[in-house]
């Protein structure tokens, strides 16, 4: 009897011994593309172009000096990413738990239909409707604004796909016909009990929609002209096409830095809120 439990003692050390060595290269192969960013925005572009050193360099503060004081708007770039990021995360995070609520809660005629119809959405490109869409914001006078960058995320599939899938295991029925014999209206339940109980998988979805609109290139590329509207990856993208006298790599690498940080501190707000819902469904099972 010593003997099955020391052996099951040591396989279960062993386990997680393999588990932490496991975890530990993860960690490094995704934290190693940080610390060689940190590194190159420490260096000039002369010292780039002999190849990577493990060492940083004093360059630093130089490039960052010269991408502020360039011809690019830097920190307007970063205002106008923050705020589509923003908006956009917002608008699909609530719509999107709204719509889902509507398939988990009610049983309607053509559900199945329109949750499948809502999938089959998922499989179309943006590539693929891009040049429609371009044409319609400019009928509607929309071109060279954020709205078009804004709007169409409360229309989000993936979103609304994950929300049901979460709500199935985390929300119950009784939950919300216990409110509605209460005499709760359906919007404050949406609003009082549905999104506090969802706020974890809210978060997951926020994180998820802000970095996606932050690093979208290709929409707002068609779509915002004037300088002072572009946003972060339309500026890295004109900083690293610069012609060969005012290329400078050490630029760009400071600029990618600083537009990763927004993205970081959004991340650390959020991710509370994550390993909170996690901890309170590991005390409910």
């Amino acid at each position: 009897m010593a003997k099955q439990e020391l052996d099951k003692g040591l396989g279960i050390q062993t386990r997680r011994t393999i588990a932490y060595i496991v975890l530990g290269i993860i960690t490094f192969f995704c934290l190693i593309w940080f610390y060689i960013l940190i590194i190159n925005s420490t260096r000039s572009n002369g010292e780039l172009a002999t190849g990577f050193r493990l060492i940083p360099s004093k360059y630093l503060f130089t490039n960052w000096s010269n991408l502020v004081h360039g011809t690019l708007p830097v920190f307007n770039g970063l205002l106008n990413s923050v705020v589509i990021a923003a908006f956009s995360a917002v608008l699909c995070v609530y719509f999107s738990t709204m719509t889902a609520y509507a398939f988990h809660a009610y049983d309607f005629a053509l559900r199945k239909f329109l949750f499948t119809f809502i999938l089959a959405i998922m499989m179309i490109p943006t590539q693929v409707v891009a040049l429609g869409f371009v044409r319609l914001m400019n009928n509607m006078k929309l071109d060279d604004t954020f709205i078009p960058l804004i709007v169409p995320s409360v229309a989000a599939p993936v979103t609304v796909f994950y929300m049901k899938q979460a709500m199935e295991s985390t929300l119950s029925i009784s939950l919300i016909e216990a409110a509605r014999i209460d005499g709760s209206g359906e919007f404050r339940t949406f609003n009082s009990i549905v999104l506090p109980l969802m706020k974890p998988s809210i978060a997951v979805q926020a994180i998820f929609t802000f970095v996606t609109s932050w690093n979208n290139y290709f929409t707002p590329a068609l779509i915002l002209h004037s300088d002072n509207k572009k946003t972060l990856p339309i500026l890295i993208a004109q900083l690293r096409a610069a012609d060969w006298l005012k290329f400078d790599m050490g630029q760009v690498y400071v600029m990618i830095l600083f537009s990763i940080l927004p993205v970081v501190v959004v991340y650390l707000i959020l991710s509370k809120h994550i390993v909170g819902g996690v901890a309170l469904g590991g005390v409910k099972g």
